[in-house]
């Protein structure tokens, strides 16, 4: 299981899941808010800069540009 939060800058990666191993975010508020960014499985993201600390992390998805925090990031399993 690979997460967005160990995606390096450059790589496009696909969302497989939201919510990420033994988490269960059915309905959660924090799943809501991901979702409703346009972050759904399926979604194509493209990496494109990693703070030096690794937080926030600036992501292109669906043709604008995205910074998430890096506990939301872990949330999001792709391939």
């Amino acid at each position: 299981m690979q997460t967005l939060k160990s995606a390096k800058p450059g790589d496009t990666v696909r969302v497989t899941r939201i919510g990420g191993g033994d988490r269960n975010l059915t309905g959660s508020p924090v799943k809501r808010r991901i979702m409703e960014m346009g972050i759904t499985k399926g979604a194509e993201l493209h990496v494109r800069k990693v703070a030096p600390l690794g937080d926030p992390i600036e992501v292109t998805v669906r043709g604008y540009e995205l910074s998430l925090r890096k506990e939301d990031a872990e949330l999001i399993e792709v391939e």
